[in-house]
């Protein structure tokens, strides 16, 4: 990672790393009609995110109040990935590509949930998984310099009081489609 904006042949080994230990990260998408709403949503907890290869990244969904990037994933796959350095030297990476859902409960879902090393498991509702076509840094010299205390146990203290019936209710009735009405979180009919 240089000054100089830079684009990459994949992730390397140092750059893995660096993505690993960042506390936070942006996930963008967009839907494909001209009028409809671009989604921003940050990420973070530690073990969420995982380097599987050069061009390929995933990180653990949990259940959260929207469902913007499933949606928008499922409509065009198109998704870019951004990490600041807000403490040593100044960086962003972006990684753009085209991602997957594996929704939970869906075929494959425990082989990329091995990926992470985050233990608790209630509320996840998916993994993002990214096929990386672009890796490029930038400078990031505007970034401000910030200390990381702790990830906020929040999510997990308020999943924890859940049990599956919650999350099953809750992906069909809030998390069923974007707020531009495109499909998201899909489950089979109830039996």
């Amino acid at each position: 990672m240089g000054v100089m904006a830079k684009v990459y042949e994949g992730i390397g080994d140092e750059l893995a790393a660096w993505m690993v230990e960042q506390p936070v990260f942006f996930v963008g998408t967009a839907p494909l009609a001209a009028d409809g709403h671009v989604n921003v949503s940050p990420k973070g907890m530690a073990g969420t995110f995982a380097v599987v290869d050069a061009r390929t990244v995933a990180y653990l969904d949990y259940s959260g109040s929207g469902a913007e990037t499933i949606a928008h994933l499922r409509e065009n796959g198109r998704v870019v990935l951004m990490f600041c350095a807000f403490s040593g030297r100044p960086s962003i990476v972006r990684l753009h590509g085209r991602g997957r859902v594996v929704l939970a409960g869906d075929p494959g879902f425990a082989e990329v949930r091995a990926l992470f090393p985050k233990e608790r498991e209630v509320g996840q509702r998916s993994v993002v998984v990214v096929d990386v076509d672009r890796v490029a840094d930038a400078c990031g010299f505007a970034v401000p310099l910030m200390d990381f205390r702790c990830d906020r146990d929040v999510l997990d203290a308020s999943q924890s009081r859940r049990d599956d019936a919650h999350f099953e209710q809750y992906w069909r009735t809030r998390n069923a489609e974007s707020i531009d009405g495109l499909p998201a979180v899909t489950l089979p009919p109830r039996s």
